[in-house]
């Protein structure tokens, strides 16, 4: 037998906790592992084949997000990896070892749905991209697709005024959280710029927001800037462009979408094995995690059609596995 992407796609799928080559050929009769190493080696998977995958499933809208941030595949015990290298995970709140991927997900607010559409290998040692070049290259092939969206969501680091200038200038709309540390002036220009933090809020100002300029935008580009206190710890600031945004609740809730996105990288990680490939040839990493992608978008469409959660189908097979055990016992307890 011959490993192919609806072999090894399924493979992933089944798994629970065991997702290397030697495993699915230990599972899979008249399967070599020598097959499943040359079938990853050889390989071509593209990004592409997500959207291909996805065309015909994503339900579009004209309100539809964007939301747009990276995640790290932890590999902190690997060594000889292809494309392993120290970066920082939000995840664990320091610098691992790690793959970074960064990820384009269209969520739809009216049906509470959301799909992977595009994704990237953060591994600028092989094509010497940064992340933003990534995202800008994404947008790029969202626009090419005829993707319908209004609204970009994604996290601080990305709010670079390259960004918010580009995605004005398509007349769409945004709700980036700021750094503390960003310079905003809500002078008009009569007094000099001051960082986010050090900002006087009125009562009303609370409510309803204020019109700053962002440090480096053009003369007449202004932004609503909205301060939001999530604890007595932590306050956050939020903007945008959307100048008819009045409401500070609302503006919350308009950014709180972009949390979609982080529910994807949980899914994809804890279901997929996403992570788990052991294999150190970079082409078999790439090939993997795009059959990983795949694999979380079959179970999401499942998801979506028999309204059950993706944790279900997937520990559902245990809990078959498990009846049929208590059932007839191929080891019985004497």
């Amino acid at each position: 037998m011959k490993t192919s992407r609806q072999i090894y796609c399924q493979y992933l799928l089944s798994s629970q906790i065991n997702y290397t080559c030697t495993n699915l050929a230990d599972h899979t009769e008249g399967l070599d592992h020598n097959s499943v190493y040359r079938y990853l080696k050889d390989e071509r998977l593209r990004p592409s084949l997500i959207w291909e995958k996805v065309k015909d499933l994503i339900v579009q809208t004209p309100d539809g997000y964007l939301l747009f941030d990276d995640t790290v595949l932890d590999k902190s015990y690997s060594f000889e990896i292809d494309g392993v290298r120290r970066q920082y995970s939000g995840n664990a709140h320091g610098v691992v070892k790690g793959i970074g991927v960064v990820n384009l997900v269209y969520y739809n607010a009216e049906c509470d749905h959301f799909w992977i559409i595009d994704y990237r290998l953060f591994d600028p040692q092989r094509d010497g991209k940064t992340k933003l070049q990534h995202l800008n290259d994404m947008l790029d092939a969202v626009h090419a697709r005829g993707i319908k969206y209004r609204t970009m969501l994604m996290d601080s680091w990305y709010a670079t005024t390259q960004i918010m200038t580009r995605l004005i200038k398509e007349e769409k709309i945004f709700y980036f959280p700021l750094k503390k540390n960003r310079l905003v002036d809500e002078s008009k220009g009569t007094r000099a710029y001051q960082s986010v933090e050090s900002l006087k809020w009125t009562p009303t100002e609370e409510q309803t927001g204020k019109t700053v300029k962002v440090k480096g935008f053009a003369q007449a580009t202004y932004l609503k800037l909205f301060r939001v206190v999530v604890s007595p710890d932590r306050t956050d600031y939020i903007v945008t462009n959307d100048a008819t945004q009045s409401d500070t609740t609302d503006a919350q809730q308009e950014s709180g979408h972009r949390w979609k996105i982080e529910q994807f990288h949980r899914e994809e990680k804890q279901l997929t094995g996403i992570g788990d490939c052991e294999c150190r040839i970079n082409r078999s990493l790439r090939n993997h995690l795009c059959c990983a992608m795949l694999t979380w978008v079959c179970l999401k469409n499942l998801a979506y059609k028999t309204g059950q959660t993706v944790y279900q189908l997937k520990h559902g097979l245990v809990s078959d596995y498990l009846r049929q055990q208590l059932r007839c016992p191929t080891i019985a307890f004497s």
